[in-house]
């Protein structure tokens, strides 16, 4: 059991909040270069969140400030907490792990502060860090737990037989892809849960062996897993090697299911779903599940995308609702091409927005789920806060590492 903070400790980590305001991202930039270092360390993470605005940095940023300013309350981090748990179930962070983050953090620490990182700044950042890490690693044995000993369930990696492929949309510039993987054993497969994600594993020339997120596409089966992935052409390699290398029968690694955005087993209230671009893949696996189990559930699915080039599995999640029956589902083309047709091919165009939600889903009766890029989310998070739909009733998950607060 972890031994709580001392008065004293949580006095000063609270009076380091203003410089870690200020110097925050240096502090994060500064640690991950100490621990990368390391190659096995550096091994564990996905490299295509460091690169280019460094989007995990500040969001370990992020979290160490508000950490700092909840030291005496941390309850109001148990949703965060929850998060970053799940992140490390998939990534495989281990409890022999954390002595390397507490080491580069410290030294980072004392890098950017310098004279102002005395040595009872340091000790009080220590014991936080242990104590933030005792409790992280207490969920994360009790997540794998769940996970190794459920039907289908491992702990770790396990080898996947990419057993489907298929492309989904015909865009040049933007292709998607879907990819069904079975385990290389033969056996079953945990059931996830409508809305998680899968950590991949595999080998990119020049790369290594890279790490990747990708949210599930299908309903929960015991057989495989779906994925499906927009191709980025200026991305970091790891989403064109999937398109342009990864052929049927090739093999590929997957920690099991994890992610704290999901439909529950038991929907208490009717269900608004909005999604934007390729978004929509943990959409399509709550609509499958909903078909499948929920057929009472009333759901409102509401996409946007670009035109009808970008528009995948619209075929699939109309097929859903006609044979739901509850299921109802609205389009948006913000930039409708020469072969999209208003009432056929969509029903809006332009952008969801909050007023045309308020008159056309039961936005204050609902469960609402959002996931898209981020504009996507600043936008629609704040403004459904604004339309007064309570906190508590809106669900949103990132891409990348959720680095913002959205309502701010």
């Amino acid at each position: 059991m972890s031994t709580p903070l001392s008065e004293a400790t949580v006095a000063v980590v609270r009076a380091t909040v203003p410089a870690l305001a200020a110097h925050g991202h240096a502090v994060t930039t500064a640690m991950y270069r100490r621990l990368f270092r390391d190659e096995h360390i550096a091994a564990l993470f996905n490299h295509a969140n460091q690169g280019g605005d460094n989007a995990q940095a500040h969001a370990l940023a992020g979290a160490i400030l508000a950490y700092a300013r909840n030291i005496d309350d941390l309850g109001a981090l148990s949703a965060a907490l929850e998060r970053i748990a799940q992140k490390h179930v998939g990534y495989h962070i281990l409890p022999e792990h954390y002595p390397f983050v507490a080491r580069a953090l410290l030294g980072a620490i004392e890098d950017v502060l310098g004279d102002a990182a005395t040595p009872q700044v340091l000790a009080a950042w220590g014991e936080a860090y242990w104590l933030l890490a005792d409790l992280l690693k207490q969920r994360e044995a009790e997540l794998r737990g769940e996970l190794a000993h459920a039907v289908g369930g491992w702990s770790g990696w396990r080898e996947f037989v990419v057993a489907g492929k298929r492309i989904e949309n015909a865009a040049a510039d933007a292709p998607i892809a879907s990819f069904e993987l079975r385990p290389a054993d033969g056996g079953a497969v945990i059931a996830h849960r409508p809305g998680q994600y899968l950590t991949l594993r595999y080998p990119v020339p020049g790369q290594g062996r890279i790490k990747r997120n990708y949210s599930i596409s299908c309903g929960p089966n015991r057989e495989a897993y779906r994925i499906t992935v927009k191709r980025e052409a200026h991305g970091h390699g790891g989403s064109r090697h999937l398109h342009d290398a990864m052929a049927i029968g090739e093999r590929i690694e997957l920690t099991p299911p994890a992610g704290d955005f999901f439909l529950p087993d038991a929907p208490p209230r009717p269900v608004v779903l909005l999604s934007g671009g390729v978004g929509l893949t943990p959409m399509v696996s709550m609509l499958e599940a909903i078909a499948a189990r929920h057929p009472r559930l009333q759901a409102h699915y509401v996409h946007g995308t670009a035109d009808g080039a970008s528009h995948v599995m619209a075929a699939h999640v109309q097929a859903l609702a006609r044979a739901h029956g509850a299921i109802h589902v609205s389009t948006f083309y913000a930039q409708p091409g020469a072969g999209d047709a208003l009432g056929r091919s969509h029903q809006r165009e332009g952008l969801i927005d909050a007023e045309w939600l308020r008159a056309n889903v039961p936005l204050f009766e609902s469960d609402v789920y959002l996931c898209g890029p981020r504009p996507f989310l600043r936008a629609l998070v704040p403004a459904l806060a604004r339309a007064g739909v309570a906190d508590e009733r809106v669900h949103y998950e990132f891409f990348g590492p959720s680095d913002e607060r959205l309502a701010a």
